[in-house]
Order: C-alpha cells, then sequence, then structure tokens
C-alpha cells in the first residue's frame, strides 16, 4: 500500500461489532454447560476484555506500527518475519474457515441444488474487490451493514417475544453445577471464539487517521457487542430449552423457525441466514485483508500483488475438510488448541519484549 490508507473511529468501531457477530449467534457457545451458557460466554467475554486491554496497550506503545512491525521491531528482522509470516498464513487460515461456512450456509438455507465451489468462488471475488479498491472502502462497509444487521436481530427478537416463544425460566437453575464447569466451558474455547479474534485489530488500528489508539470507541464497542452476544445467547436457550440448543447444529435457525405460526409472513430464516451472510463476509474479508497486508509488507510489494494469489489459497484450501461436519470439528477442536498460541502467547512475548525495552533504556539513561 504505497499510501497512507486512514479510518474513522467509528468505521473502527462498527467494525469490531460486525466482526464479533460473524456466525457467533448461530450456535450454542458453553452448550456443555446447558442453561449456564450464557454466563460461560459472559466468563470468556470478560477473559476477551483482559486480552483486550493488553493489545491496546502494545499498541499504544508502538501506535504507528502494525503486528508486523511490532514482531520485526522487538524481535529482529528474521524472527519477527518468521512469526509475521506465520501470522498471515493463520489469518488466512481463518478466512478460509469463514468461506467454508458461508458455502455451506448457502448449501443448507438459500440454494441447496447450487454448487458449493460456486458460491463460495462468488463470496471470495466479493472480498477481492473490496480489498483490491483498499482499506478504506473495507472499512466503509460496516457503516451500512451493521445498522441493517442490528435492525433484522431486535425485529426477529420482537416477533418472538410477540409470540410468547422467550421463557427465561428456561434458564433456571443458575449456576447449577458451581462456577468450576462455566470457567471450563469458557477458558480458553469461548475466548479463543469469538473474543480472541480481536488479535487481528493489531493489523488494523495503525490505520486510525488521528494519532495514537482509538482506545474509548474501541472498548465501547467490544463492551456492546459483548452484551449482544451474552444476551443471543440466552435466547436460543430461553425459546428451544437447554437440551434441544444443546444438541442442534444450528439453534439460531431453529429458534427463528419456531416462528413459523405466524400468519403474515414464511420463511424467516432466510432473513437469519442473511445477516449470517453479512456477518461472515466482513469477517472473512477481514481475515483476507489482514493476511494480504502482512505478506505485502514482509515482500515490501504492493498489496495488490497479494489479493489475487491469497484470495486463490483461501478458495482452494476451503475444500480440504470432506464435509460439513469435518469442518465444524476440526474447528471446535484442534484449532482452538492452537489459536491460544497466536491470540495469547505472541501477545505476551511483545509485552515482555516492551516492558525489558523500557527498563533497559531506564537504567542506562
Amino acid at each position: 500500500m504505497q499510501k497512507k490508507e486512514q479510518v474513522s473511529a467509528l468505521q473502527i468501531a462498527f467494525m469490531i461489532m460486525l466482526f464479533e457477530i460473524g456466525s457467533t449467534p448461530l450456535f450454542l457457545l458453553g452448550g456443555k454447560v446447558k442453561q449456564d451458557s450464557w454466563l460461560a460466554m459472559c466468563t470468556g467475554s470478560l477473559g476477551g476484555f483482559i486480552l483486550l486491554l493488553l493489545l491496546l496497550w502494545i499498541q499504544q506503545r508502538s501506535p504507528k506500527l502494525d503486528l508486523i512491525g511490532m514482531l520485526r521491531f522487538h524481535f529482529g528482522g528474521v524472527a519477527g518475519s518468521v512469526i509475521g509470516l506465520i501470522y498471515c498464513f493463520y489469518f488466512a487460515y481463518q478466512s478460509m474457515r469463514n468461506v467454508r461456512d458461508l458455502g455451506e450456509l448457502t448449501a443448507l438455507t438459500l440454494l441447496p441444488r447450487s454448487p458449493i465451489s460456486l458460491t463460495m468462488l462468488i463470496f471470495v471475488l466479493i472480498a477481492l474487490y473490496a480489498i483490491w479498491k483498499g482499506a478504506e472502502v473495507v472499512f466503509r462497509l460496516p457503516e451500512v451493514l451493521l445498522p441493517l444487521v442490528l435492525f433484522f436481530y431486535f425485529l426477529l427478537v420482537l416477533l418472538l417475544g410477540i409470540m410468547g416463544s422467550i421463557d427465561f425460566y428456561r434458564l433456571s437453575p443458575v449456576n447449577e453445577g458451581g462456577f468450576m464447569p462455566i470457567f471450563e466451558a469458557a477458558l480458553p474455547d469461548l475466548v479463543s471464539f469469538p473474543f480472541g479474534q480481536m488479535i487481528v485489530f493489531l493489523m488494523l488500528w495503525s490505520l486510525w487517521e488521528k494519532p495514537g489508539v482509538p482506545v474509548k470507541n474501541t472498548v465501547t464497542a467490544y463492551i456492546a457487542i459483548s452484551i449482544f452476544l451474552i444476551f443471543m445467547n440466552a435466547l436460543n436457550v430461553a425459546v428451544l430449552g437447554p437440551t434441544i440448543a444443546g444438541i442442534s447444529q444450528l439453534p439460531f435457525l431453529k429458534t427463528v423457525r419456531t416462528l413459523s405460526n405466524l400468519k403474515f409472513v414464511e420463511r424467516l430464516d432466510i432473513l437469519v441466514t442473511i445477516q449470517l451472510f453479512i456477518g461472515l463476509l466482513i469477517k472473512m474479508m477481514l481475515f483476507y485483508f489482514c493476511a494480504v497486508k502482512g505478506i505485502s509488507e514482509l515482500s515490501r510489494k504492493p498489496a495488490k500483488w497479494w489479493v489475487f494469489p491469497v484470495g486463490a489459497a483461501i478458495y482452494g484450501t476451503s475444500f480440504l475438510a470432506r464435509d460439513y461436519t469435518q469442518h465444524i470439528a476440526f474447528g471446535l477442536g484442534p484449532s482452538l488448541k492452537i489459536d491460544p498460541l497466536f491470540q495469547i502467547g505472541f501477545p505476551l512475548l511483545l509485552s515482555i519484549s516492551i516492558l525489558l525495552r523500557g527498563w533497559f533504556k531506564r537504567t542506562s539513561s
């Protein structure tokens, strides 16, 4: 990227909210603790908030650098570049997972007879076009899409309330098995997904149009969207009950299908699907953008050189899983186990390096 691209604090806040929504409302995260899954989400969001404060502190120490620049500065040119390249692969891998989610969701709900390869290619090409246009175009999308997504979620919750489908007594008894099962369900899985994925913003905060870091907007957006996700998790249990919500593959779709008794509107699950398309597309696009941005920085070549190769790699690797069951099993299994290395491990090493550098400077002076 030859010229400095800049985005506003509001665009960053909207991006955080839409990025964190992604496909999260689709699943019952922390379902192992049944009606206490919302408490597991609370615990996960609190752990994610502590991690967010660490990431903001790291960014404040190097406000003009992104993650790749920080790694090269603190770990040296060679080691920093190697770790940076690994991060680029990690971002591309996360983007690939969202591409597959988009394809499978389309086949499951809207276009069951369309080839999944074609629908995934369309989504990749949409993201490719936005990234080709640059960061300012990518960050303009949430300004348009987030109000629309939140309005439709509000409308669905309102209809569920009017129909009498919501029964919050299904969330009782609260804390039936004690706090230990809740902690085990939340840590590290719910910290890793979705809250720990805020690591991606170490690649993006440096794009802010003003000096420094947009701390207030970032923290406000994180808290607001955490409350929303906790509520949506509780809503699935309040409508379906802990047992059905826990065994459903896509509990939020099942929740909305309880509105089938409405006579004036049908197929509201399509509305849910469109909302999830938007969230997943933004999430996939942002990971894709960060992979391109990182490789561009490491190679010292313009980002447009890498948009097509990275997009082709993301699209090709999205077919590695044989079916959606294997894709989900890997994502909620081995994939979640390596996430803490990228979301917690390397940021902790960065923070230690920052502290040591500061200590050596003070002692030498």
